[in-house]
């Protein structure tokens, strides 16, 4: 698999490489030996132990076959396919078209609670109408070459909306203002969504923060990124998707959510940003 920027992809696949030296190691073993009854090049094992080199699902049952642990070989196979989900690139998960890569995070967001996120570029999902996701998904799907299944996809999109409305769950969402001025579909769609979001920030459920454009400012992350019950965090980066459960990950992101949410502005001052944006609109209509 690809090496990502995230540790927490690293220490997935060196917890899986260790695993595979031990069982090595029980088997007594020599990586040559190893190399030698599984027909690979002898430098194959040093490269998977040393996690340079991912294994396939094949190479750990074959690894297991001639280590004698057999029975082990499912328990690897899952901690790989975990490891591997914890960094995907954009081309494999839409390979099968938006509509797909839409319901696989819907797992996710059913068993979430608490929900943070902060977007720096496009408004969040939950909050963006049908008419913004269709300009969001057309200009995606244009861009990576992928099959026409966009409506499906906002289909998706507008049914996972409804947690806004769920009991037990919580919101809090933090935007740059220049999303406000960024042109997605049109001037009518623009402003057509920024109602949308006063409407929705008016829930009980949901904190809409917006952060000021000024020249002072200290943290600017480059990336959106969602925190869902602070177990895990997702990070949308321009090659793929990454999936963060490192503990110590999850609490940086955590400390520049925080800074950015008291820089933020909120209730009747957020509500004041927005209606510029949508008289600004007006005008240049």
């Amino acid at each position: 698999m690809p090496r990502s920027p995230s540790s927490s992809a690293q220490a997935a696949r060196q917890a899986l490489a260790d695993q595979l030296r031990e069982i090595r190691s029980e088997a007594g073993l020599t990586a040559k030996a190893l190399a030698a009854g599984a027909g690979w090049d002898r430098t194959k094992v040093s490269h998977i132990e040393h996690a340079r080199r991912s294994p396939s699902a094949e190479d750990i049952r074959t690894w297991c076959r001639v280590c004698g642990v057999d029975d082990q070989a499912g328990d690897l196979v899952a901690l790989l396919r975990t490891a591997e989900g914890m960094w995907v690139e954009w081309r494999r998960m839409e390979r099968a078209g938006l509509k797909r890569a839409q319901e696989s995070v819907l797992p996710l967001f059913e068993r979430t609670r608490v929900f943070r996120s902060y977007s720096s570029w496009l408004l969040p999902g939950l909050l963006q109408t049908e008419d913004y996701t269709r300009a969001v998904l057309r200009a995606v799907r244009r861009r990576r070459g992928l099959i026409d299944d966009v409506e499906a996809a906002i289909a998706v999109r507008m049914e996972r909306k409804q947690l806004l409305q769920r009991p037990g769950r919580t919101f809090a969402f933090l935007i740059e203002e220049s999303v406000l001025r960024t042109g997605v579909g049109g001037m009518d769609v623009m402003r057509d969504q920024l109602v949308h979001l006063a409407e929705a920030a008016s829930r009980p459920s949901v904190s809409l923060g917006i952060v000021p454009m000024r020249p002072d400012r200290e943290i600017r992350p480059v990336e959106d990124f969602w925190i869902y019950d602070g177990e895990q965090v997702s990070v949308e980066l321009v090659s793929g998707y990454l999936t963060i459960i490192n503990p110590r990950e999850i609490a940086m992101y955590g400390q520049v959510f925080g800074s950015l949410a008291d820089k933020a502005v909120h209730g009747a001052r957020a509500r004041r940003l927005l209606q510029n944006a949508v008289e600004y609109l007006d005008d240049e209509k």
